[in-house]
């Protein structure tokens, strides 16, 4: 087959030298040159409100510097059972905040779902589904974690993939944020400098216990404290004016408040 140099040649009448030849050959195969495209963070400035730019790594270990903890606040009581345990939406509004003032992004990149069907004892037809999700984890400087969870769930109307992504949500920020149920107080554990730091009064334990307000991750702290402080058998007045220890006073309230025992 001809170069487009030879036909442009045999049209003028004429032949290529060999030398020519090769050199026009050379010309018509040699690649262009490669331009990388520009980047786009090349000339960005942070701005005074824009997170700090770290590799995503440690853009990560900060937002879980900064949760600490969620405690198992919500109770689930149907069809005769009963726990405690952390919602998709609880879990969100805590790692929400903290990962926009750190720069981080959650996305999920890829979702596998199978589906099955289910029969409850009643005869109840249930769609079942279980999902693999990838995540992709952006820091603030664009560099990415790939992470993998799965989920699953069961719905009698149109949300069972839904609600399994939910759960794959929910165990890939718990899990790989290892986000304990609740965190040891830091003051409990202080230095006493003589009189300057006295340990709190049982009354005082006492008053916060039965303070309507004391949510029941706190009342799991308290009685945390109470155990270091070897204060559980103390005893005090309750609601009812009774003498009643800590650790009962406690346990009572905390069943009160979830709806069972501690």
């Amino acid at each position: 087959m001809s170069t487009i140099a030879e036909r442009a040649a045999a049209a003028a009448g004429r032949t290529l030298k060999t030398e020519e030849l090769l050199e026009e050959m050379a010309a018509e195969k040699a690649p262009e040159e490669y331009v990388p495209a520009p980047d786009p963070m090349a000339d960005y400035e942070p701005g005074d409100d824009d997170p700090e730019q770290v590799p995503v790594g440690v853009a990560w270990l900060r937002v879980r510097r900064d949760i600490r903890a969620i405690s198992k606040d919500q109770l689930y009581n149907q069809a005769g059972t009963r726990f405690n345990f952390r919602g998709v939406d609880t879990v969100v509004n805590v790692f929400g905040p903290v990962t926009l003032k750190h720069g981080v992004n959650v996305m999920s990149s890829k979702v596998e779902a199978t589906y099955g069907e289910k029969t409850t004892a009643k005869g109840t037809k249930m769609r079942e589904c279980s999902v693999l999700v990838t995540w992709t984890i952006m820091g603030p400087l664009g560099d990415t974690l790939t992470l993998q969870t799965m989920g699953e769930a069961l719905d009698t109307a149109d949300k069972a993939t839904t609600k399994a992504q939910s759960v794959a949500l929910r165990t890939l920020l718990l899990g790989f944020g290892l986000t304990p149920t609740h965190d040891k107080d830091p003051d409990a554990d202080r230095i006493e400098r003589g009189n300057d730091a006295p340990a709190r009064s049982a009354e005082s334990y006492r008053d916060e216990i039965l303070d309507k307000k004391t949510s029941p991750g706190r009342l799991q702290q308290i009685s945390y404290e109470l155990t270091n402080l070897r204060m559980l058998g103390t005893k005090v007045t309750n609601e009812t004016g009774e003498q009643e220890t800590l650790d009962s006073l406690g346990r009572r309230i905390y069943g009160e408040r979830t709806g069972g025992g501690q």
